[in-house]
């Protein structure tokens, strides 16, 4: 059956991916969903149909999607409230008769996209729809059912939105709304220990949806830092375990009580099953233990404010013939040394490590930066690996030259020592062909600020490191 899904006008490019990775967690079994754009509507317009196939799917996807405002059965829509009077009238009355009966409660809702009506308007609007037998009681608080009329204007074309060719009215039954209270309840300004690339709640909520996380899974990240995204995973009851090279990070926070362990605690959420020192270089993992992840979601380093480090360093690139030995007096205190770990690399290592660690049909979630001057081939200049195959990119615009997109892979293929040879091959040619650009010396991997915080592009679009900003105590 077709639904009105209706969205929040952000993030355009992550909506239907998000829709439909939550189709398939629920149980949806299909090559994608069929979608349909209203008619006259530009293609970012935060109306579209989608084909489900049961209201129960349907009201699962919108209570747990971030981007989706509700879906709808709509009873009736057209360019005037007479043509939409007309189409409600002629809606198969066995179809709304059941959601009028006199033992029921309702509320209407009236809503507009590119415009502010005041409640005259909104009044005026619900005493014009008299014509729909409506024999139950008002409930604005609790109701059993809710109506919504939607409609968007001709508003013009010079306040960034879609263009609106003709006015369109829409009308039809809630089946399910998105649950916003849970993005003030994480956002970061009251988060207890928060650094400088700190995910940002609705990217990290986004981000474990593109997973499929829900309770019973085991979710990864091995760039983990202050935890958000594994905040986010472990609100949708998955199990969490997390990395990083820095040891500051993971043991010490700023305190007992101001740590990534807190920022569990604050919120009621199950800790991490661990919290390793760890290089994405240099995994520790046993070679016997493999496919233990259902999820690896992360944001690998490549920005000026956290950039990629790797085991190494000035002490073990002087050609000595024995290794660094930390003394036993000096262990607890020690900070392992550490190099540079440009981009290429981090990603092809991340990419080795999921084929070897997630299980089968397991996804990998993790943001890659692009020089968007790059799209005008029309190409997808993405890393790709055998034992994956690339299931959504979602694009987020960062400047005029750059942005980063979403990249969401699915595991279809066992990791053997052939498939590591011929990863490693596809990695070199991907350097050589896409990612030559990373070695040009004012256009490298630096230039993207990997956090979701404020973004300043100076001079010829290059970032600036900003001095960290406090916010009631705390650094952001």
């Amino acid at each position: 059956m077709w639904y009105l899904c209706m969205f929040f006008h952000r993030l355009l490019d992550y909506r239907k991916a998000e829709v439909e990775s939550l189709a398939e967690l629920f149980g949806y079994v299909g090559d994608g969903l069929e979608w349909q754009l209203p008619q006259h509507h530009h293609p970012d317009s935060p109306f579209h149909f989608v084909n489900l196939p049961s209201e129960e799917l349907a009201r699962t996807i919108a209570n747990r999607s971030i981007l989706v405002k509700g879906i709808y059965e709509v009873w009736g829509e057209g360019g005037s409230y007479e043509e939409l009077e007309e189409a409600i009238k002629n809606y198969p009355d066995d179809r709304k008769l059941s959601y009028l009966t006199a033992d029921s409660t309702f509320r209407i809702i009236v809503d507009s996209f590119g415009k502010v009506m005041s409640f005259q308007e909104q009044n005026d609007r619900i005493k014009g729809l008299a014509y729909i037998p409506f024999k139950g009681r008002v409930n604005l608080k609790t109701p059993e059912h809710k109506f919504w009329l939607m409609q968007t204007d001709d508003y013009g074309v010079s306040n960034g939105l879609p263009p609106v060719a003709q006015r369109t009215i829409f009308f039809g039954r809630e089946v399910g709304a998105a649950d916003r209270k849970l993005l003030p309840t994480y956002q970061l300004k009251s988060r207890n220990y928060l650094g400088p690339t700190a995910m940002d709640a609705e990217m990290a909520f986004l981000m474990a949806n593109q997973a499929l996380v829900k309770p019973g899974k085991l979710v990864y990240d091995p760039f983990v830092g202050t935890g958000s995204i594994l905040v986010a995973a472990a609100h949708f009851g998955a199990m969490t375990m997390g990395a990083d090279i820095d040891i500051r990070v993971v043991r010490d926070g700023r305190g007992p009580n101001c740590n990534v362990w807190s920022n569990f605690k604050q919120y009621g959420l199950p800790a991490p099953v661990a919290l390793l020192r760890a290089d994405n270089n240099l995994p520790p993992w046993r070679p016997s233990l493999k496919e233990v992840f259902d999820a690896i979601i992360c944001d690998p380093p490549y920005g000026v404010r956290a950039g990629g480090r790797k085991s190494g360093g000035r002490k073990l690139l002087k050609g000595t013939v024995d290794p660094y030995t930390v003394p036993d007096d000096k262990r607890t205190d020690h900070i392992p040394s550490t190099g540079a770990y440009c981009l290429s690399e981090c990603v092809h290592d991340l990419l080795d490590v999921a084929g070897k660690m997630l299980v089968m049909g397991g996804r990998l979630v993790y943001f890659y930066p692009v020089l968007r001057e790059d799209d005008s081939t029309g190409e997808n200049h993405f890393p790709e690996h055998p034992c994956f195959k690339l299931v959504s990119s979602s694009e987020q615009i960062l400047s005029s030259r750059y942005s980063r997109v979403l990249l969401t892979m699915l595991k279809i293929g066992p990791y053997t020592e052939e498939i590591a040879e011929a990863a490693r091959i596809k990695h070199l040619e991907f350097r050589e062909n896409h990612l030559k650009w990373l070695e040009d010396g004012n256009l490298h991997s630096s230039v993207f600020a990997s956090t979701d915080t404020q973004l300043t592009a100076t001079g010829d679009a290059k970032f600036s490191k900003e001095p960290r900003r406090k916010y009631r105590g705390k650094y952001v």
